[in-house]
């Protein structure tokens, strides 16, 4: 496959170059969300430029027409989002000309992103294998009065001190060390843990996104333990619209999340290039499984 792209891509009768995405405007990048349909803020758009680094195509005139970035851990793992164009120009190689440009970035990276039903045409195209199903749930939060009560007394809110023990959980939950994106998320977000003999086993954050808040990264042992970190959540946020990405479609804690408000609206496909999931799992008769990505750019 060819990696190095030119600098510009001809389409129909206008032209398009690439630019960083730190030099445009966030209401440009939110005009171009919005134009797909996609629900992030400009507010949203500006944690993730914070977070990782992208390209945006430029026509002639400097308008923004399409995106894509690319979120480092260490040196050789990133995560792939934020890939944006029309479908019209998708068909005519914009989508590829900007994933190439991103490829020249993460040279020796293994890569994981979450295609919607219209892209997983062109990361097929690029090699990206299926992993498994991501279901966005989401909804006005209500009370969940079916399930039963929590067994754990020992569920409080999270603070700077307990970052470390998140940062480990995560590790071991996602199958890669996250350490300055989750210490960002807890800058911007709110959390609960449960503590077991006085030791972290499960958290889940909860931040502004889109239309409401979105819970994740949620990373727990178990099932009813994933349910007792949501809880407090959906209970801070009744009456207002909550999400969360799970690979859950069955379970407690799925029919929890469909009982608080939070049915599956969409689904999304989680694919690898290089290594594949089951390459970075954690063994152990109790590990720790990632319950809910931190969102579906970031994983």
């Amino acid at each position: 496959m060819e990696l190095k792209p030119s600098g510009s891509l001809k389409i129909d009768t206008f032209s398009m170059r690439i630019g960083d995405i730190e030099g445009v405007e966030l209401d440009r990048l939110h005009a171009l969300s919005l134009s797909v349909g996609w629900p992030h803020r400009a507010e949203d758009w500006q944690f993730l430029r914070q977070s990782g680094h992208g390209f945006v195509a430029l026509d002639e005139i400097g308008r923004v027409l399409g995106s894509a970035m690319w979120f480092a851990h260490g040196t050789d793992f990133a995560t792939v989002g934020m890939v944006i164009t029309s479908p019209r120009l998708q068909t005519l190689g914009a989508g590829q000309w900007l994933m190439k440009r991103v490829f020249e970035n993460v040279v020796g990276c293994d890569l994981r992103l979450n295609a919607t039903r219209a892209a997983r045409r062109l990361y097929l195209s690029l090699d990206f294998q299926p992993e498994k199903t991501v279901y966005q749930c989401q909804g006005i939060a209500r009370l969940e009065t079916t399930g039963r009560a929590a067994d754990f007394l020992d569920v409080r809110t999270l603070d700077p001190k307990d970052i470390p023990a998140a940062i480990a959980l995560d590790a071991a939950g996602f199958g890669v060390r996250r350490a300055a994106l989750i210490e960002r998320l807890f800058a911007h977000s709110a959390g609960y843990g449960l503590f077991k003999d006085g030791r972290l086993s499960a958290f889940a954050l909860c931040r502004p996104f889109g239309r409401g808040h979105v819970v994740g990264p949620v990373v727990a042992e178990s099932d009813a333990d994933a349910v007792a970190i949501v809880r407090p959540h959906v209970h801070d946020h009744l009456g207002s619209f909550l999400r969360i990405d799970t690979h859950m479609d069955t379970g407690e804690f799925a029919t929890f999340l469909s009982h608080a408000g939070m049915p599956v609206f969409d689904t999304v496909l989680t694919m690898s290039l290089g290594k594949r999931l089951t390459d970075f799992a954690v063994g152990g008769a109790t590990r720790p499984e990632s319950y809910a990505l931190a969102s579906q750019t970031l994983g």
